[in-house]
């Protein structure tokens, strides 16, 4: 197997691989074997008709899509160890040549977390913190900002001054779960995203639009977070996620809360917060 990884502007990662024909045969056939165990023919008992029967009787097209759809899980994984990747998302595959007799090539494009350039992100978040702190004559006619206004600041700054690339297969994964939620909710009232759409006067344009803000907002945010806490050495002892547990008053809720993946998002969430109490102090 040949794989080749491009680096693209975008910030996806694009992996060409050719699958060499020998090792397609090796799959084929044990693809073939599998199916004609299972295969029943007339005048043959179920996994006792010959191997060329079945053959003929499912055909080569659908045996050599079989084979594709066996054999790409473990290239796309040796590629991905042979170029030492880490990809955060589930590739979107697309398939170049499926030729009888020649190598194969598939194309599989995913991504890595991007690089986040945080720079002077503190003294960004000083200077936009910094008005409500200088008084002014009229400063005692205007209410203090709240929690939520402060914070729009905090986030507002480090959107506008930490540098990364977004790749744009995470940005559509991001919407895509954006847009199935919608799905979801709008079922669960009895309507169609259609009718949704309809009451709210918007088009699926628009709601395209406002939904790539977000995501790029969201997840740009999520980041940069999460650079500050590793820079900051940042860390939530296992103790704080459990008495957090404990504070849940619905019982269903809180053992739902138990398993070690569920802990980890807690402690992430926590993590944020911490991050985002210490920005607030700046």
């Amino acid at each position: 197997m040949i794989s080749a990884l491009n680096r693209l502007e975008n910030g996806n990662l694009e992996l060409t691989v050719n699958i060499p024909w020998s090792r397609i045969k090796t799959s084929y056939q044990q693809v073939l074997e599998k199916l004609a165990k299972e295969a029943t023919l007339k005048g043959f008992r179920q996994g006792k008709a010959p191997v060329e029967l079945v053959e003929k009787k499912i055909g080569k097209d659908k045996l050599y899509q079989e084979t594709l759809k066996e054999i790409l899980p473990q290239v796309y994984l040796e590629a991905i160890k042979e170029h030492q990747l880490k990809p955060i998302v589930n590739p979107q595959i697309s398939v170049n040549s499926l030729a009888e007799g020649k190598d194969w090539q598939i194309k599989a494009i995913t991504c890595e977390l991007p690089k986040v350039e945080l720079d002077n992100y503190q003294e960004a978040v000083r200077k936009a913190l910094a008005a409500e702190k200088i008084w002014t004559p009229d400063q005692d006619k205007k209410p203090a900002p709240n929690e939520s206004q402060k914070l729009d600041k905090i986030f507002k700054a480090l959107l506008e001054n930490v540098k990364l690339v977004l790749p744009e297969i995470l940005v559509q994964d991001e919407v895509n779960r954006m847009l199935t939620r919608l799905i979801d909710q709008t079922a669960r009232l009895g309507l169609t995203v259609e009718q949704y759409l309809a009451s709210s006067g918007k088009t699926q344009e628009k709601l395209k639009e406002e939904y790539l803000q977000q995501a790029q907002e969201t997840l740009k945010l999520e980041l940069i977070l999460s650079a500050i806490a590793d820079k900051e050495k940042v860390e939530i002892a296992d103790e704080e996620v459990e008495k957090m547990i404990e504070a849940i008053p619905e019982e269903e809720t809180k053992k739902a809360f138990t398993n070690q993946e569920q802990k980890a998002y807690i402690k992430q969430l926590l993590r944020k917060r911490r991050v985002i109490d210490n920005l607030a102090k700046l």
